[in-house]
């Protein structure tokens, strides 16, 4: 039943692929392309073995069954309800991966987050989303590496851009785009009134170099500055960090991850690509948008999630409706609740 579902031949004849790949003479002459190669590799075989611990769980679930349902009083009740539960839970998290079928979705994620109007109270709201996706993606397994930092004057982020590492981290993390705006009683009010907060994400996957986006140097403004660790760690003595503006849009990127202003540079052009590319994606979604009738509204009254800490205890996503009371544990990282009802959303939309 479950090879039906999750089309264990295509899983085979994919690794198949990645391993025929790394048996080529030239596999290593691009080593960056020969990466990329291996980490999906690695990613599709731990997909299957994945795969094939549900096919032993399964088995080993329908033998308990049976043995609890020929014994009326047996002790091993409470151990199938369990191992049931665990059960269910890996079925719903290979399930979840299955959804993510578009095109880059496999990719690493870009992602960068901008506090609204509100000073201290909004860039310590930025904060708190920085956390809430590192802490998720620590809980993967995924690789967090910040591209560039700007702290708030008392608290908090003026604005972040990371990168996270890993298979699949763009399908995720898409359907963190958009306005997440915070209700609470505000730490920073002596008078510990009620506030709220705006934070925009913007979520791009990092493309390779084989995707071809036509950036003009005419149409580029490069300024360089010196480089700050986030809340001033660490200051480079050299102008390494680089923003660049593409005039023709106005979209500006910044890097300073790297010590070599190379680097930086190179990093921010990747940055930018990644921001042209999705610029073009939301254009072309628009347009299919203005055929089938839809009408969307852009800006800060169109929030895509509420999280309110008071007067109540909730977080809920507008386009799915999806909603968790327990505010802590989605601050703490618990969000593929939110993600799992978007793709399934998206998908019932398409």
């Amino acid at each position: 039943m479950l090879g039906g579902h999750f089309d264990l031949e295509d899983l085979e004849e994919q690794i198949a692929e990645s391993e025929s790949k790394m048996s080529n003479p030239s596999f290593w002459d691009d080593s960056t392309a020969a990466q990329a190669v291996i980490d999906q590799s690695n990613q599709l075989k731990a997909q299957y073995e994945q795969f094939n611990e549900l096919v032993n769980d399964s088995e080993e679930l329908t033998l308990l069954y049976e043995m609890v349902s020929e014994e009326e009083e047996s002790d091993m009740k409470e151990e199938l309800e369990e191992n049931f539960l665990i059960f269910k839970k890996k079925i719903e998290e290979y399930e979840l991966a299955q959804l993510l079928s578009e095109e880059y979705d496999q990719n690493n994620a870009i992602v960068e987050l901008h506090p609204g109007a509100g000073g201290t109270e909004s860039q310590d709201w930025g904060s708190m989303l920085l956390r809430m996706y590192t802490r998720w993606a620590e809980s993967r397994g995924y690789q967090i590496e910040t591209l560039d930092y700007q702290s708030g004057d008392e608290a908090g982020i003026k604005s972040v851009t990371f990168l996270v590492k890993g298979f699949n981290a763009f399908g995720y993390l898409k359907s963190e785009r958009g306005v997440h705006r915070l209700v609470r009683i505000s730490p920073f009010d002596s008078n510990s009134r009620r506030h709220t907060s705006f934070c925009s994400v913007d979520v791009m996957p990092e493309l390779s170099d084989d995707i071809s986006i036509d950036i003009k140097s005419d149409d580029l403004k490069v300024d360089t500055y010196r480089a700050s660790g986030a809340g001033g760690q660490h200051i480079n003595k050299t102008d390494s960090a680089v923003r660049i503006t593409h005039l023709p849009t106005g979209v500006v990127v910044s890097s300073q991850a790297q010590r070599s202003q190379i680097k930086n540079r190179e990093q921010a052009m990747s940055m930018l690509k990644a921001k042209l590319y999705q610029m073009e994606e939301e254009k072309k979604e628009q347009e299919a948008a203005a055929i089938r009738g839809e009408q969307k509204e852009i800006g800060w009254g169109s929030q895509i999630r509420s999280y309110v800490f008071h007067p109540y205890s909730m977080v809920k996503d507008h386009r799915t409706n999806f909603e968790v009371g327990n505010t802590q544990s989605v601050m703490d990282g618990e969000i593929d609740g939110f993600i799992d009802a978007y793709l399934r959303w998206k998908m019932s939309n398409v």
